[in-house]
């Protein structure tokens, strides 16, 4: 199982102009509808990264896309059910079911994690892709394995980032992030306000996002659409999730697993266990990192998935 540590890279090279589509929505069965965007050409290998917890598909930033696409990748990204403009599904959650399921109750959640995967194979089959790399970030992580382990054939290599394979005893959250998470305040500021405290809390400690950035961000996704229950619901999805860890030992793609050393949002236990789960993966290690995406960090990202995807061909 290699491991690397990595710090930023940079290039001096002009970017190309990389053709970027409009937001469009793909009709999933059950009446679900996902909203989607994509870079570059469809002619190149298609390439579907998967948001966390909450996460619109905004939080890919437009200009790390781009730069995937100059990587030769035909990009995708999705806002999942119960984010951005895709369509809200149904079901309250309590505070008090999370903590139930959160120290181990069995709890009856609105959908699953699988549940989630089969919206990501939709959307494939909307597009007409057979198979396509995937990536995911955090849930997005645990939505992107699932699809590893129930719908092999639709991937052709995985990028597993900050994530966990679902075992109770790696890669799990302090429950004092709860009410940070679970950004209640009424309105566009108190939003605002609460989300720019989270990614204080849980942000890259050695690239942190300034202010001004982190309110802009905000703004950006509640003018998108946000929901509370949502984010329950999504909350109760990754809580209730089975371990895959056995699962994940039939996983065959090429697979390089992401996390960074300074996560305190999914500890870098969950990525160390992911990348032992899954014979032949890559690991690799970011000092100063925590759970975001830093722009100084997007070209490891880059080098990382690029280099992963190659050894399909290989």
């Amino acid at each position: 199982m290699p491991t690397r540590r990595s710090r930023p890279t940079a290039s001096s090279a002009e970017p190309a102009p990389v053709v970027v589509s409009e937001e469009l929505f793909a009709p999933l069965s059950g009446g679900m509808d996902l909203c989607y965007q994509t870079f570059g050409s469809p002619d190149d290998e298609p390439l579907l990264l998967v948001m966390g917890l909450g996460g619109p598909m905004t939080w890919w930033d437009p200009a790390f896309c781009e730069a995937l696409a100059r990587a030769g990748f035909f990009v995708i990204r999705y806002d999942n059910r119960d984010t951005g403009r895709s369509s809200r599904a149904r079901g309250r959650v309590t505070r008090s079911a999370l903590v139930r399921a959160f120290v181990g109750a069995p709890i009856r959640a609105p959908y699953s994690i699988s549940d989630l995967a089969a919206d990501a194979v939709g959307l494939l089959d909307h597009l007409g892709i057979e198979s396509a790399h995937v990536a995911g970030i955090s849930m997005g992580g645990m939505i992107s394995q699932t699809l590893a382990v129930e719908h092999p054939t639709r991937v052709r290599s995985l990028g597993s980032i900050m994530s966990s394979t679902g075992r109770r005893s790696v890669g799990w959250q302090h429950p004092k992030l709860f009410p940070t998470l679970l950004n209640g305040r009424a309105g566009r500021d108190g939003y605002i306000r609460g989300s720019v405290r989270t990614w204080q809390l849980i942000g890259s400690p050695a690239y942190p996002m300034t202010r001004e950035e982190l309110e802009r961000r905000a703004g950006e996704t509640y003018d998108r659409g946000v929901s509370l229950s949502g984010v329950g619901r999504q909350m109760l999805a990754v809580l209730t999730q089975p371990d895959r860890t056995p699962r994940l030992r039939s996983v065959t793609v090429p697979t390089v697993v992401i996390h960074g050393l300074a996560d305190p949002m999914v500890h870098v236990s969950g990525g160390r266990a992911t990348s032992a789960a899954i014979p032949g993966a890559d690991l690799l290690l970011i000092d100063g990192m925590g759970h975001d995406l830093p722009a100084a960090l997007w070209p490891s990202f880059v080098t990382a998935l690029r280099r992963n995807a190659d050894r399909v061909r290989a």
